[in-house]
């Protein structure tokens, strides 16, 4: 590979380290190319994309960016998963694909929100329903709350109501009497 094709490289890897909010590093030693076929599908129908990096055009790459610094990750054969804003659908893709293939590819290291995240963290992440999911809820305990809230509301004012009418029933009597 000469020297421009180099960096033609990584001005590509630091394009797409740039452009994704979500990357975790994987090790992917023992996976065969039908294997890594498969892993590359599957993450793209989850809307991340899967490339393979020589690691030192990676770690060139890397000096261009404002990432937390991963560096010392980049050994051994990596392919970075690069998604978007939903970091759990693709650690949920790697662990399930890892959990039919003998555990591989193993996640070394991610950084989501320009933020590093450990393994452990990733594997925790891939627990999460998907963020969609997750506002979704949000906004139902949010409309449960409201719904609540006017029930409580409704009941005060149905009581107050109640009392108003029993103490003008009351004035009634008096009246009469």
């Amino acid at each position: 590979m000469d020297i421009e094709q180099k960096k033609r490289i990584t001005d590509e890897i630091a394009a797409d380290l740039d452009g994704a909010a979500t990357i975790y590093l994987t090790d992917f030693t023992g996976l065969d190319v039908g294997q890594m076929g498969e892993l590359r599908a599957r993450l793209k129908d989850s809307g991340a994309n899967f490339r393979v990096v020589k690691n030192t055009l990676a770690l060139r790459a890397l000096e261009t960016l404002d990432l937390p610094d991963i560096a010392e990750h980049f050994t051994g054969p990596t392919g970075l998963v690069l998604a978007g804003e939903d970091p759990a659908m693709p650690a949920k893709v790697v662990r399930d694909f890892a959990k039919e293939h003998d555990e591989k590819p193993v996640v070394k290291i991610g950084v989501v929100d320009r933020r590093q995240v450990l393994a452990d963290e990733i594997q925790k992440m891939a627990d999460l329903p998907p963020r969609d999911e997750l506002l979704a809820g949000i906004a139902g305990g949010l409309t449960a709350s409201v719904g609540g809230i006017a029930g409580a509301l409704a009941a005060v004012i149905r009581d107050i109501a109640y009392l108003v009418e029993e103490v003008a029933k009351k004035g009634e009597a008096a009246a009469e009497d």
